[in-house]
């Protein structure tokens, strides 16, 4: 992927995008329909916009407000999982399980990458 812009450069971005190709699959493979399965679709798609549109901010006030609205988004993305799980509206056990439980698994280090910009934006 070529960079055109700062928040291309980012780790955090990064992964938020591809956490967002991700979910767009996972979603494809669910048939029914449900409230959580929409809420993925738009939370998922906020990560990334948010880290994008607050990295282009100039005051950390400003930046830290968007970059905390992504990981909002992020938890966001972790309960509607559990929601798709617990109604067992995704059954599939195979490779699509491992990586639900990964994803989430990794919802901890995706907020403390988020919080580690903060602190450094903060610096």
């Amino acid at each position: 992927m070529k960079i055109y812009f700062d928040h291309e450069k980012l780790d955090v971005y990064r992964e938020a995008i591809n956490f967002c190709g991700w979910v767009g699959e996972f979603l494809a493979s669910i048939s029914a329909k449900a409230a959580a399965k929409d809420q993925l679709d738009r939370a998922s798609t906020s990560i990334p916009l948010n880290i994008a549109e607050g990295n282009g901010k100039f005051s950390a006030k400003d930046r830290a407000r968007f970059f905390e609205m992504a990981r909002g988004s992020a938890l966001e993305c972790a309960a509607c999982l559990d929601v798709l799980l617990v109604r067992k509206l995704t059954l599939t056990l195979g490779n699509r399980f491992v990586k639900v439980v990964g994803w989430y698994d990794n919802e901890w280090g995706y907020s403390n990458r988020c919080v580690e910009l903060l602190q450094m934006l903060g610096n």
